[in-house]
């Protein structure tokens, strides 16, 4: 029998990878996806804990679906993801609503939590399994959906930064052995796909089991290089502790490996660095972008920032500033701080919120004058555009640059479709650009 699965999913790329995993795991047991809740048999949460008030916005989207489990006893509402794995079974206390509640590390367990639900049981697993649910999952179906595609390599991060919540929801770091990944990257080229971006917490820190011993990530991507069809290689999130020389110079040596990196630094300010817990000082953070320029330098750079962090002084806000100057980010991603319960910054007395929020201000003015100067700069020059998807114009394609900016081209071009393209205007968010 076949009945329809509604997910929204909240935040990471990961989330976007796992929902649809479990949309797989599903579809094995007769479920397709709507997009239509309301037409939905069940309606899955696939939540996020690293923005703020995570919990609140859930508990407020499941308020939305009372009327609609009011009208339909039978619907099937279930909740996924990193809040998942930290209410619990707050969840089902909070909202009865709800009939099952499954982790990130568990979600291979599913169908038959589905099968529970619909026996009237609820049930809740949050557990972090001995097995690997990737050997629990089905095979990855053959039909192509887009010319892009996410593959998780690796999971949880040991870093345990004062202000992450990551360890207590997704685990310890683990890599997946490496022929698995080659396998599943070889499936999706086979699909269609013609870029697959590597994720993980902690990716640069993937060592997965190999059959001559751990692969780096640098080992893995230039093994994923050499899949026919294969035309671009991606990888997020890094942490700056773990980019090795081997990888620094895969950049430079494997031309599949596009020429945008993410490199969170959070601070400017080593008394907030050591306070975050991140490892490293400002200057090794420095050092590390002249070396990844000298291997690539045409490399577009990315960046996370937290403003206000606990004990966060005018001083070392200047520091950050003087940072983002110093590396002249493509593109970057900044917030303000706020408290993650169970961690230990946390424990910290908050910077006051106006100071924090006019600091935020600050800097995003900032990164965003860097960002449309990087873009700015790309008029006149010829790039690489893998084609996505059709644009809001007619005639219209729309696609990303090596350096990942939206590229807007007037083609009959089909999606999947690789172009050389010459940019001819900037915006504050794409670029336009014609066939060259």
């Amino acid at each position: 029998m076949t009945r329809k699965l509604f997910i929204k999913t909240y935040g990471c790329q990961m989330n976007v990878y796992d929902s649809e995993r479990m949309a797989e795991a599903l579809g094995a047991e007769g479920y397709v996806t709507t997009d239509v809740a309301e037409d939905a048999d069940m309606v899955l949460l696939n939540t996020c804990h690293i923005r703020e008030k995570a919990a609140e916005k859930l508990y407020s989207d499941l308020g939305r679906l009372k009327p609609l489990k009011a009208g339909r006893p039978g619907l099937t509402i279930g909740v996924a993801g990193c809040v998942a794995q930290a209410e619990g079974g707050e969840i089902l206390r909070r909202m009865p609503l709800v009939d099952l509640v499954v982790g990130p590390q568990s979600y291979h367990r599913l169908p038959a939590m589905a099968k529970a639900a619909e026996r009237g049981e609820k049930t809740v697993d949050t557990d972090f399994p001995a097995e690997d649910k990737f050997d629990h999952l089905p095979a990855r179906p053959g039909a192509a959906v887009r010319p892009t595609a996410f593959l998780t390599v690796q999971e949880g991060c040991d870093k345990f930064c004062a202000f992450c919540v990551v360890p207590y929801t997704r685990g310890v770091e683990v890599s997946r052995p490496a022929e698995r990944v080659m396998k599943e990257a070889r499936g999706l080229v086979e699909r269609g796909v013609r870029e697959i971006t590597l994720l993980g917490q902690n990716v640069n820190g993937y060592h997965g089991a190999g059959p001559d011993g751990d692969w780096s990530l640098a080992r893995l991507v230039r093994e994923l290089a050499g899949i026919d069809g294969l035309k671009r290689i991606r990888y997020t999130t890094s942490h700056p502790n773990d980019m090795t020389d081997d990888l620094i110079a895969a950049h430079g040596e494997e031309r599949k490996l596009m020429p945008y990196l993410h490199l969170p630094v959070q601070s400017g300010s080593d008394r907030i660095l050591k306070a975050m817990a991140r490892r490293h000082r400002a200057e090794d953070y420095l050092r590390l972008v002249e070396k990844i320029r000298a291997a690539r330098p045409d490399m577009i750079l990315s960046g996370d920032f937290i403003v206000g962090f606990p004990g966060e002084t005018d001083a070392d806000f200047a520091a950050t500033l003087d940072l983002i100057r110093a590396v002249n980010y493509g593109m970057a991603y900044s917030f303000r701080y706020s408290a993650r319960p169970g961690t230990p910054a946390a424990e910290k007395p908050p910077v006051a919120a106006d100071v924090a929020d006019a600091r935020l201000q600050t800097l995003q003015a900032l990164l965003t004058g860097q960002q449309r100067a990087a873009q700015a700069e790309m008029v006149g020059r010829e790039v690489s555009v893998l084609f996505e998807k059709p644009g809001r114009m007619a005639g219209q394609m729309v696609g990303k640059s090596d350096y990942l900016q939206a590229v807007h081209v007037k083609t009959d071009a089909v999606p999947g479709t690789i172009a050389r393209v010459k940019i001819t205007a900037s915006a504050p968010n794409s670029l336009a650009g014609e066939i060259a």
